[in-house]
C-alpha cells in the first residue's frame, strides 16, 4: 500500500506521480487526506480525555483515602468515560474508512516509466531475429491438433472454454518446460524452490494487491479461499508479518503452481487457441530485498527469465511498460515479448516487475538494518521465468517444418527425451 506519511508530508509529489497512472485517483487522495486528519484530530481529542480521566481518577483515589465525598467526581468520571468510548468507536469506523480507500490506491510508478498507456511503452533489448519459414506456418491450434498434443474440444467439454487439456507428448512437453525451467533457476541462479498452497486466504491476496483491484479475475470458494493467480502471492507471502534480519536478504524463490484466472472482461480477445486461457501452468521467481539493492535486482530477475528463452531458442524483446499501463501494485515493469509465427505476433511469456515497499506495507515484511535499529519494510519483485502455454505457442510454432513436425531446441530435448515431435503424436 501507499505510504501515508510520504501523502501527509509530500502530498503533491505522490499526486504527480500517481497522475501519470490515472488522474482520476485525486479523488481518492483527497478522501485519503481528509480521513486521516480526521482521525489525528480525534486521537487528539481522545488522548486529552484519557488524560483528564487518569488525574481524575487519581483524584478519587485521593479523597477516598481521606474518606472524603467523591461523588460528583465519579459522576464526571462516568460521562468522560462515555464519551471517550464513542470517541474510541468513532476511530474504529473512521480508521476502517481509511484504510479501505487506502486499498483502492496503487503503487506510485518510478521516475524513469514512459508517460503513456498500453500503447506507450519503451522499447529496451532484443535477442535473435525471427526466422522466416518458407511456407504458410499454421497457428498452434492446428498444429496441436495434428500432432496429437492438444485436445481444446475435451477441454471445454470438461470445464468450459478457457481450460485446454494437453495430451501424450503435450503433457510431457509442458512437464518438461517446467522441469527444465526449475532445474535452470534452482541451480544455476540459486532461487529456493518453493511448492506451495494454491489457495490463499483473503489477508495473503490483498498482500500482493491482487484485492481489491483484481478481485473480479480470481475465484474464490465458498469459504473464501481463492485459487493463485500466480504462484507471486502465496510465495510473497511466506515471510508476511515477519521482520528479517539484513544478513538474510536477498531472498530468491521459485515456484511451479498451476494458476487460475477468470479473465473478466477479457471476453473476445485471443479466444482462439491458448493465448488467453483459465487455467494454465507457470514458473514464478520471487526475490526480496533491501529497498537500496532492488534496481540491481529488478535488472538480475530480467537477465534470469531471458536465460530461459535463449536456451529455447526463442527470439524475444523486452519493453519497458508505460506508467498507465503498469499493474495495480508495480513501480517498474519490464514484459519479455516473443515472436509466434503462427500467429504472426508478439505474445507476451513473462513480466518482470519491481514492487518497492508496497506489497510490503500490506503484508508487513520488514527487515532490520541491524541489531538495535528500527525495522524498515523490504523491497518485493517478481517475473515469470516462464508462463506456459504462452512459451509453447512460439515453440511449436517458430519450429513447426513443412511435413507438419516441431524440432525441439536442444536444451529440452534430454527432459522431453526426443528431437522431434511428430504428426502422429508421437516422437
Amino acid at each position: 500500500m501507499i505510504n501515508i506519511k510520504l501523502l501527509r508530508e509530500s502530498p503533491e509529489v505522490m499526486r504527480v506521480a500517481l497522475a501519470r497512472r490515472d488522474p482520476a485517483l485525486f479523488e481518492t487522495l483527497d478522501k485519503i487526506a481528509r480521513l486521516d486528519e480526521s482521525r489525528r484530530e480525534l486521537l487528539g481529542r481522545v488522548e486529552q480525555l484519557k488524560a483528564r480521566r487518569n488525574k481524575s481518577s487519581e483524584e478519587v483515589a485521593r479523597l477516598k483515602k481521606q474518606r472524603e465525598d467523591a461523588s460528583t467526581l465519579l459522576a464526571d468520571l462516568k460521562e468522560l468515560s462515555g464519551t471517550i468510548k464513542e470517541l474510541d468507536q468513532e476511530i474504529r469506523s473512521v480508521d476502517e474508512e481509511l484504510q479501505e480507500a487506502i486499498l483502492q490506491v496503487p503503487n506510485p510508478p518510478l521516475d524513469e516509466l514512459p508517460d503513456g498507456g498500453a500503447d506507450d511503452f519503451a522499447f529496451v533489448k532484443a535477442w535473435g531475429e525471427p526466422t522466416p519459414l518458407d511456407f504458410d506456418p499454421r497457428p498452434h491450434w492446428e498444429l496441436g491438433e495434428r500432432l496429437g498434443i492438444l485436445d481444446l474440444p475435451r477441454g471445454a467439454s470438461i470445464s468450459g472454454s478457457g481450460f485446454p487439456m494437453f495430451v501424450g507428448m503435450g503433457a510431457r512437453l509442458s512437464r518438461s518446460l517446467v522441469n527444465m525451467m526449475l532445474d535452470v533457476h534452482i541451480r544455476e541462479h540459486g532461487y529456493l524452490e518453493i511448492a506451495p498452497p494454491l489457495l490463499v486466504n483473503e489477508d495473503s491476496a490483498l498482500g500482493t494487491g491482487q484485492l481489491p483491484d483484481l478481485e473480479d479475475n480470481m475465484y474464490v470458494t465458498r469459504d473464501g479461499l481463492y485459487l493463485v493467480p500466480t504462484a507471486e502471492v502465496p510465495v510473497t507471502n511466506f515471510h508476511k508479518k515477519e521482520i528479517l534480519s539484513a544478513d538474510q536478504l536477498p531472498r530468491a524463490f521459485v515456484a511451479y503452481t498451476p494458476c487460475f484466472r477468470r479473465e473478466a472482461g477479457a471476453h473476445g480477445a485471443d479466444t482462439r487457441g491458448i493465448i488467453r486461457v483459465h487455467q494454465f501452468d507457470k514458473v514464478e521467481l520471487v526475490r526480496i530485498c533491501r529497498p537500496e539493492d532492488s534496481p540491481a535486482e529488478l535488472e538480475l530477475l530480467l537477465g534470469h527469465a531471458e536465460k530461459i528463452l535463449q536456451m529455447l531458442e526463442l527470439p524475444y524483446r523486452v519493453i519497458l511498460l508505460a506508467a498507465g499501463d503498469i499493474g495495480f501494485a508495480s513501480a517498474k515493469t519490464y514484459d519479455i515479448e516473443v515472436w509466434a509465427a503462427g500467429v504472426g505476433k508478439w505474445l507476451e511469456v513473462s513480466s518482470v516487475s519491481t514492487f518497492t515497499d508496497f506489497q510490503a506495507r500490506r503484508a508487513n515484511i520488514r527487515y532490520r538494518a541491524e541489531p538495535g535499529v528500527k525495522p524498515d519494510f523490504v523491497h518485493t519483485l517478481n517475473g515469470s521465468a516462464l508462463a506456459l502455454p504462452r512459451t509453447m505457442i512460439p515453440l511449436l510454432e517458430n519450429n513447426q517444418q513443412p511435413d507438419g513436425s516441431v524440432e525441439v531446441p536442444a536444451a529440452l530435448q534430454p527432459y522431453l527425451g526426443t528431437d522431434r515431435l511428430m504428426p502422429d503424436g508421437t516422437a
